[in-house]
């Protein structure tokens, strides 16, 4: 077997369907992500602006950034994890651009991004 029909065969059989919505860069989301903690397993919640969604398939990730305190933190979910339990789109942000790290530098008023209108 080559390692592209290894590759297209792992694809078919273990990726298991996403249902999650459309979403990209410059949308406000809310990423449901299951925690273990010893044998116990809650749901924690990180709402944040999506940065950037790179690779694809299998190997598909999505930036969130939030504002905790005065600090930004930022972080990378693989689309196809099987610990999101729901992604969910509060704003759809009007950006001209697939990667907004212009964000990073910006603060207060100036890091806010206008909402698309429908």
């Amino acid at each position: 077997m080559s390692k592209n029909n290894l590759i297209t065969y792992v694809e078919q059989h273990f990726l298991h369907e996403t249902n999650h919505p459309d979403f990209k860069a410059g949308d406000t989301v809310t990423v449901h992500y299951k925690i273990k903690e010893g044998d116990k397993e809650r749901i924690q919640q990180y709402q944040g602006v999506v940065l950037q969604r790179s690779g694809h398939q299998l190997n598909e990730t999505f930036t969130v950034r939030k504002v905790s305190g005065t600090v930004g933190v930022e972080r990378i979910f693989p689309v196809c994890s099987p610990n999101i339990d729901k992604i969910e789109v509060n704003k759809r942000g009007a950006v001209r651009r697939a990667r907004i790290f212009y964000l990073r530098e910006l603060k207060g008023k100036k890091a806010r991004i206008k909402e698309k209108r429908m």
